[in-house]
């Protein structure tokens, strides 16, 4: 039997490594910042068009490449990040694997533009599906200019997966927040189809998070600082009135490398836990600092998944630091019911000193007032004095029941004698003796099914998605014929977004407005709203434009996808009622009125089950 097993060709070898390392557009992003970032640049600038589709370039200032390294980048498995495997428990750098360049160099056009400083001049290497097109020399300024063009040109069932543009720039403008914040020292630009998104200039941690969240998060940050020998802590956790139901804004960073771990984001709920509403996720910027020989990073590609020698540790320190930040500054309830905060002294009066008494040495509180005197004419004309009289005070209360007996004899009272006005009795005109008693037909169950009878049997109906589902064909035909009522609000209501979240709002402004919003002024991280759609209360809605926001970032796109049907869906799913609230007879019996006068009551919005029916016939084979 013939042998069977062969090497691959290399263009074959690198595709494959590029689907684990190059998912989306975002992936390349990731990528060549932190190579940037390795570079020791100060200035990264970022240019995308087509959400990463067509063009993903990054620039920077740092020490480039010679044109044998610039060759030899794009091969696989060639790194200056390590010599040897001892390098891989003490990583200072982003990458070490030496597989980014080669497998972005597989999957699209690449051209790589490079100079030291000590050069005059630099090096272009143009590279399409791994093979090398050109290399030439030029004159280019001292640092790295990367663009990677028409990503997955190769490889078109890759690319037809990909989401619609508004959700890769989400997921482009992710990496972007997370290698920024990690590194407040570097200026960072982004540009994104000609307009620019981010400019964000060499700074401190606080100020790198105001620059790129809004100037109003700044009031929301409670500083957390702890240093031990095993974990060093500092950065920030939000105020928990201020947390959302998103996860947009969490965010560790080990040695300066963001990571996820749903182990340490459990300690961090633990620390706010009392402190935050149904479903509300807290904010956090946490760096953390290890020894580097106490974690391993090389678990993953994407390099955003660490393990850790001692997690419980870990979690303990990492819990105990908020909750000792949340209570310094006054975040946490304090267990003192009888404390008045209003005689708290203020900080400004801290150093101020004792405030200074002065006493009236003159005053006696034993000393008596004589009392006035009135002079009073004698009848041998002379005149004498006579102290005043005080006017006799009323009678005591057993006064008022002087009277009522006399000497010897008692007085009774003939209580037979009083008439009282009767209680009226009125009778209903229109009554009839042949009225039928209206019978109860929906029953609630666990107050999150309603029963309701049917002549072939019984519908049992998931409350929540029935509702959606009325909801959102009345928002559907609402935004359809631009015909929303709306109701006005005493005051108008002003609320903060982040400049991204603004333009998205901005997009959905005119669908909005045909549901019943009115807006007074969207401006720069502010929203302001004078008028919302009848059936929608003031306090939901910053809570239902959020989660518009959420799914517009993150909705995976279909072949009927469109903003109308988005918005319709995002609202109906934030205003329905929810499991667990209990209804009266007359809502259930409206809300199975409502379901059955909808065009597809069979599904929710989201096409999940309403109801079902169960037969008499089921019913008896139960009991069979």
């Amino acid at each position: 039997m013939s042998d069977i097993i062969q090497l691959l060709p290399d263009h074959v070898a690198n595709q494959i490594a590029a689907g684990e390392v190059v998912q989306r557009p975002a992936s390349v992003v990731k990528e060549l910042l932190e190579n940037a970032i390795d570079a020791d640049a100060t200035v990264i600038k970022l240019i995308i068009k087509d959400a990463g589709k067509t063009l993903v370039q990054v620039i920077d200032d740092g020490k480039g490449m010679s044109a044998t390294d610039a060759r030899l980048s794009f091969e696989r498995h060639a790194t200056s990040k390590i010599k040897s495997a001892d390098d891989l428990f003490k990583l200072n750098t982003k990458g070490f694997r030496g597989e980014a360049l080669a497998s972005i160099a597989a999957i699209a056009h690449v051209e790589l533009k490079t100079k030291q400083d000590d050069q005059e001049l630099g090096t272009t290497i143009v590279i399409e599906g791994s093979e090398v097109k050109s290399q030439e020399v030029i004159v280019t300024p001292t640092g790295t200019s990367l663009s990677v063009k028409h990503l997955f040109f190769n490889i078109p069932a890759r690319r037809n997966f990909l989401k619609s543009n508004t959700v890769e720039l989400r997921h482009i403008i992710d990496e972007f927040h997370r290698v920024a914040l990690a590194h407040p020292s570097i200026g960072f630009s982004m540009f994104s189809n000609g307009t620019e998104t981010y400019n964000l200039p060499p700074s401190n941690y606080r100020q790198r998070i105001v620059n790129i969240f809004g100037t109003k998060t700044n009031e929301k940050l409670v500083p957390v600082e702890e240093a031990t020998e095993v974990l060093i802590i500092s950065g920030f956790v939000g105020k928990p009135e201020f947390a959302k139901k998103s996860r947009n804004e969490q965010f560790f960073f080990v040695n300066n490398r963001f990571i996820k771990s749903a182990y340490l984001n459990h300690a961090i709920n633990s620390a706010f836990e009392g402190l935050l509403k149904d479903g509300a996720q807290p904010s956090y910027y946490l760096n953390l600092t290890v020894n580097p020989q106490t974690i391993d990073i090389n678990i993953h590609p994407t390099k955003t998944e660490i393990k850790f020698d001692d997690e419980h540790t870990l979690y303990a320190i990492l819990r105990s630091a908020v909750k000792h930040s949340l209570g310094q500054f006054n975040i946490a309830p304090v267990l003192d019911f009888d404390r008045d905060a209003n005689l708290d002294t203020p900080y400004s009066y801290e150093q101020k000193g004792m405030p200074s008494v002065e006493v009236d040495r003159s005053f006696n509180p034993f000393k008596q007032d004589t009392p006035p005197t009135k002079t009073v004419a004698s009848s041998s004309g002379g005149s004498f004095s006579s102290p005043s009289f005080k006017k006799d005070s009323g009678a005591s209360w057993d006064g008022l029941y002087v009277g009522l007996e006399s000497k010897g004899t008692k007085t009774t009272t003939d209580f037979s004698e009083i008439h009282f006005e009767s209680q009226p009795q009125t009778e209903s005109f229109f009554k009839n003796e042949n009225e039928v008693e209206q019978k109860q037909t929906t029953y609630q169950l666990n107050n999150k099914f309603i029963i309701s009878t049917i002549k072939s049997g019984m519908l049992v109906i998931d409350q929540h998605r029935a509702h959606q589902r009325v909801l959102y064909e009345d928002f559907l035909r609402h935004i359809t014929i631009k015909e929303g009522v709306s109701q006005q609000l005493l005051f108008p209501l002003e609320l903060h977004f982040s400049n991204q979240e603004i333009a998205l709002i901005n997009q959905l402004k005119e669908d909005l407005e045909s549901t019943g919003f009115i807006f007074q002024s969207i401006e720069n991280e502010t929203v302001q709203i004078t008028g919302v759609p009848v059936n929608v209360p003031e306090s939901e809605v910053s809570i239902i434009l959020e989660q518009l926001i959420s799914d517009v970032e993150n909705e995976v796109p279909d072949s009927n996808f469109s903003a109308t049907d988005l918005l319709a869906k995002s609202m109906a799913k934030s205003l329905a009622i929810k499991t667990g609230q209990s209804l009266t007879n007359q809502e259930q019996e409206h809300l199975v009125n409502r379901l059955f006068g909808c065009k597809e009551p069979n599904v929710s919005p989201t096409n999940k089950t309403t109801f079902v029916t169960m037969t008499v016939d089921e019913l008896d084979k139960k009991f069979m």
